[in-house]
């Protein structure tokens, strides 16, 4: 019997001590946190903390739960310890209930998540356990310690990239591409405007669009915005807030107007950005919060055209090829993903507060887990 309880305790204590891997990456650069001691716990038990939606709401929905069941891997997915999370405006919208899609509860919200590979299903052939990793999408939801996604929503993360710049990428650079390369056509030599600038999807819209070889003009709403912009790419920046700036980025491309614009709130900026395309010009609608009445005549006189952006669901050869884009930007540094603001997992309703909020946006806003 003795002998038993002398090798189950060896076992723990280096079950334990091997916990310190899940601290790579910490914000807080620790050696092994309480919280990873309380991951090595957790495993042995079977269980996980997680934010999770027990009944629609507003942020004070997001309940912070410490006995969640670690979900389980099918043969083509992947059990992945979170170690950051993406916030994203849509989270918000399903946590209220109010979105055309309403997840089961209790729901754990989030898609976009970086970290290392727990454990693979039978079927999987890209991964192994340790692997850095981040997610386009995720089965289970990222708000939580672990999450299970299907191999194809899977990339590798290189050593470049910290979990919270990788918590960056999934959605963000993914939307990114898709509006610039795949929907609006966007060419070298080409003049873009990214309207909303400052925030993840544009951060991701400006580095792109200037690695590929246009010209970039991009627009924020404070001092902070404008000189981030700047510093990632853009040939000339604007405040929006200000009266008159279309005018200003009229002058700037002498009178001609610019060929795209990746436009992030529609519902305010539609209008002036039908005004601003030069002819044959696309306006790419990325995000959008209500109505507003346009005049249809513009897109006739220039010929312009103004279409939607939204990863369909599946869209794998899609996926992959964003991925085989992004990929060399990463390890060669013109990816560089900027974290606005990070967050503790019972900070979650905040994060949700402030990535609707009419506040000027500096960034991805994380979840640390």
């Amino acid at each position: 019997m003795k002998f038993s309880v002398f090798i189950y305790s060896l076992v723990l204590s280096r079950f334990i001590v091997s916990s310190s891997d899940y601290c790579e990456g910490s914000s807080k650069g620790s050696v092994c946190s309480e919280e990873s001691m309380q991951v090595s716990r957790n495993l042995l038990q079977a269980t996980m903390r997680a934010v999770r939606v027990h009944a629609f709401g507003g942020p004070e929905a997001l309940r912070f739960d410490t006995d969640v069941a670690i979900p389980e891997p099918k043969e083509k997915q992947i059990l992945v310890r979170v170690h950051a999370a993406g916030v994203n405006p849509v989270e918000t919208y399903l946590r209220q209930g109010t979105y055309h899609i309403k997840p089961a509860l209790p729901w754990t919200p989030g898609n976009d998540c970086a970290g290392l590979v727990e454990k693979v299903g039978g079927e999987v052939t890209k991964f192994k356990p340790g692997d850095r990793v981040f997610t386009y999408k995720t089965v289970s939801g990222s708000y939580a310690e672990y999450t299970v996604a299907n191999e194809n929503d899977v990339f590798n993360l290189p050593s470049e990239l910290s979990f919270q710049q990788g918590a960056a990428m999934g959605i963000p650079y993914f939307t990114a591409y898709r509006a610039l390369i795949l929907r609006a056509k966007a060419k070298a030599g080409q003049k873009v405007l990214v309207h909303g600038a400052s925030g993840s999807v544009g951060i991701a819209s400006v580095q792109l669009a200037k690695a590929y070889g246009m010209t970039v003009y991009g627009t924020a709403g404070s001092s902070e915005g404008l000189k981030l912009v700047s510093n990632i790419g853009a040939r000339s920046v604007f405040n929006h807030k200000e009266p008159g700036y279309t005018d200003k980025i009229m002058e700037a491309t002498d009178g001609l107007g610019v060929d795209i614009i990746i436009e992030m709130l529609a519902n305010v900026n539609l209008q002036k950005d039908l005004e601003l395309l030069a002819r044959g010009g696309t306006v790419a609608v990325v995000g959008n919060r209500g109505n507003i009445e346009i005049n249809p005549r513009l897109t006739m006189v220039k010929e312009t055209s103004i279409v939607g952006v939204l990863f369909p669901p599946g869209a794998e050869e899609e996926k992959q090829q964003v991925n085989a884009a992004i990929q060399p930007g990463m390890e060669q540094g013109w990816i560089k993903p900027v974290i606005g603001k990070e967050y503790t997992m019972k900070e979650a309703s905040q994060a949700h507060e402030d990535v609707i909020s009419n506040k000027p946006t500096l960034g991805r806003l994380v979840i640390v887990i």
